[in-house]
């Protein structure tokens, strides 16, 4: 065990200690939630385009995903493990780079960050099937869940487990979906499009 968290440590050192001014802004911008709004208004179309009358009920199962994600994040993960962020870390404290001296509450496991971004990638992958937009939500996943490592804010196992949890709420609630939905919507059956 002492080696993974070694191997922690040392991924986030690498990626913290990464610092340039131009990747600081960066991070934080893609950290935030400003930068990702033309993403989230484009998958409101998409959703209107692909389900017309009917995208509201997939708007708000997605939004019932993100937010089931955000709180067993909290409140299953964080509360019950209650280990400290490694800029709350008393032995990492002076050794990791804060961007705008922020570094969010006092645990970090599991990234809601990345809970949140993976279970949303996840759903919208499997309600739309199209590898293209598949592919962009897993980047847009991933690289949220990198910028959390580079400000310091979370250990690599923070967001790959947080990878795991959203992905699992993702892929859950969509079985969900497939049970309750109204038999109007029709779900993508290719992904090539």
């Amino acid at each position: 065990m002492d080696w993974l968290l070694n191997l922690d440590r040392q991924i986030l050192l690498t990626l913290n200690h990464s610092h340039t001014a131009i990747l600081d802004w960066l991070m934080w911008q893609i950290s935030g939630n400003l930068i990702w709004l033309p993403l989230y208004l484009f998958l409101i179309y998409f959703s209107f385009k692909t389900f017309r009358s009917k995208a509201w009920l997939i708007i708000i199962w997605i939004v019932i995903t993100v937010g089931l994600g955000d709180f067993t994040s909290v409140h299953i993960f964080k509360e019950t493990f209650k280990r400290l962020r490694p800029c709350h870390n008393p032995q990492l404290q002076n050794l990791i780079i804060l961007v705008h001296n922020h570094c969010g509450g006092s645990y970090g496991f599991i990234s809601s960050h990345a809970t949140n971004t993976f279970a949303l990638a996840t759903i919208i992958a499997l309600i739309f099937r199209k590898n293209w937009l598949t592919g962009i939500m897993f980047f847009y996943a991933t690289i949220i869940s990198l910028s959390r490592v580079y400000l310091g804010v979370h250990y690599p196992t923070d967001v790959l487990a947080g990878a795991m949890w959203g992905s699992f709420i993702g892929w859950i609630m969509f079985k969900i979906l497939l049970i309750l939905k109204p038999q109007t919507i029709n779900f993508q059956q290719n992904g090539k499009s």
